[in-house]
Parts: structure tokens; C-alpha cells; sequence
């Protein structure tokens, strides 16, 4: 297959590609020749590449930034999605879009599934949710995959944030109030590649390792595979935080967004693995980093 990969420095994409490279024509792009909130340019390099399968893994994501930056995140979470699912649809190609669990209002406490209605809080959130429904309108071949929580080897996460911090003191603290799944880069190029088979349906799937977690405890189990793998901490114990008290969050962020990984799971036969799993994998053959 030929893959053309948008947002090669993220570290979803940079996964994927790594991933697929091994057995497949794989292109990936990036900044300074990918600027994906310059959509005539866009559809111009898309246009000028041949592909079978088109990966977004482009986007603003800083959630508080987009609430101040909202012409930006509309173009880059919305209307460059748009253009990708009509340059696909185009080429007879396939458009893997990448979702968030925070198109939901984190009301529910029970995992989201693709049925329950999106009910963003705030600005990121309603772009994405915008950007979703222009790709699965475009064509039923595309996906759109909502992930949570990424951690992976291509760019620093959560879990090496907090290990971090340990490794410079013994304050760590993280918030023990909100809860969703942690996902694994590399697991979810695993679980996409079924779907290069264009007998696949295209469509909506949640993609996340299977569990949840608080940020907290997130964070504690990093700490404690960490310690495990020998690295020097100060401290393995992470202090609860409350999300109402992070007075610097501009965006509101929901409470419980959980997401249920049975349809990907019925259409591929493939159930992912635990989180906790997943990360005491990656921190184990992580190379170890240079301390503070």
C-alpha cells in the first residue's frame, strides 16, 4: 500500500508510521512543508501525491489554547480534516482521521460507546466533534478513531512527565478526580492495520487500551514500573489533586470520559490489552534519560 502520513513529529503519527514503513510505501510529512491551517496548500500537496491510505495525525490539541486560538482550531481540528476526507475520497483512498474522548460531556459513568451523543465542553472538543463529522460524511470509507490519553516512544507524555518530576523531587501531584484510558502509540498500529483491508466498514471506533485510570494513578504506575526498571526516583508516591483547583485550565474538561473498545474489538477480533501492561512495556525498553 502506498500510506501518506500528515504530522509526522506527533507522537501518534510517528508510530504509525514506523509501524507500517516495515511492509508498506509509507511517506510521511510534517512541518515546515506540512501546514495543515493553510488549506489551499493543502489540498495542493494532496493533490500532488499518490496514496491508498491517508493518516491525519495533525491537530491542535492544547485544549486551553484552542479556547483563545478558536479560528486556528477551527481550521486545523475541522476544515483541514474536511479537506483530507474530499483528497482521499478523490484518490479512492481511505482517510484514517484520529478522534478525542473530550467530544464528551464526561456526565456518563459508564465507558462511552460510538452510539452515545457527543456533547463537547469546550472549544477543542467542538472542533474536533466538527471535524469527526465531516470526515464520516464525506465517505463511508474513512475512519474516524477516537484515542485518549496517548503515551509512546516518539515524544514525551504524562508518564514520562511524572517520572520526570520524581526524578527531581519528591512533590509529584496529579489529578485524582478524572478519569479516561490511557492508549499506547504502537498498540494502535496493531489494531488500524486490519482495516487496511478496504472490506473493512469504515466509520467511528473507539481505540484505547482496555481499563481506566485517574491521572493519579495513571501516574503512580508509572512511577512504580519505573522504580522496577531501576530508575533513580525521589519519590514513587504522586499527591492527589483536585481538577476544580487547577485554577490555571481556561477549558473546561470532562469528568469521566472512559471509552468502550467493543466495536473495534467485534470488527477486528483484535481486544486490546491493559494500559498497565502497555506502559510497563514502553518504560521498560524506554532508554533511560539523563538525569536533572
Amino acid at each position: 500500500m502506498r500510506i501518506l502520513v500528515l504530522g509526522a513529529r506527533g507522537r501518534l503519527a510517528s508510530a504509525l508510521a514506523r509501524a507500517w514503513s516495515a511492509s508498506h510505501d509509507t511517506v510521511c510529512m510534517g512541518r515546515p512543508q506540512l501546514d495543515v491551517a493553510d488549506i489551499p496548500a493543502l489540498r495542493r500537496l494532496l493533490e500532488a501525491h499518490r496514496f491508498d491510505l491517508l493518516v491525519n495525525g495533525t491537530g491542535l490539541t492544547n485544549v486551553d489554547a484552542c479556547e483563545s486560538r478558536r479560528d486556528e482550531a477551527r481550521t486545523v481540528n475541522a476544515l483541514a480534516p474536511a479537506a483530507m476526507a474530499a483528497a482521499a475520497r478523490t484518490q479512492g483512498a481511505r482517510l484514517i482521521h484520529f478522534g478525542t474522548d473530550y467530544v464528551f460531556d464526561g456526565e456518563k459513568r459508564e465507558p462511552y460507546t460510538e452510539g452515545d451523543p457527543a456533547r463537547p465542553l469546550g472549544w477543542y472538543g467542538r472542533t474536533k466533534l466538527d471535524g469527526e463529522l465531516a470526515v464520516l460524511a464525506d465517505s463511508p470509507a474513512h475512519l474516524v478513531v477516537r484515542v485518549s490519553w496517548v503515551f509512546g516512544p516518539d515524544k514525551p507524555a504524562f508518564p514520562d512527565q511524572m517520572i520526570a518530576r520524581a526524578r527531581a523531587g519528591t512533590d509529584v501531584a496529579a489529578i485524582s478526580d478524572k478519569f479516561s484510558s490511557p492508549t499506547h502509540a504502537p498498540d494502535v498500529a496493531v489494531w488500524l492495520a486490519p482495516f487496511f483491508d478496504p472490506r473493512l466498514p469504515g466509520g467511528l471506533f473507539h481505540a484505547c487500551n482496555s481499563g481506566s485510570c485517574s491521572w493519579r494513578e495513571y501516574g503512580e504506575w508509572a512511577l512504580a514500573c519505573a522504580a522496577r526498571r531501576g530508575i533513580p526516583l525521589a519519590t514513587t508516591s504522586v499527591r492527589p489533586q483536585l481538577l476544580a483547583d487547577m485554577k490555571s485550565f481556561t477549558a473546561r474538561r470532562p469528568v469521566h470520559s472512559i471509552l468502550s473498545t467493543d466495536k473495534l474489538a467485534r470488527t477486528t477480533g483484535i481486544s486490546p490489552r491493559p494500559w498497565r501492561d502497555a506502559l510497563e512495556e514502553y518504560i521498560t525498553n524506554a532508554p533511560i534519560p539523563p538525569a536533572a
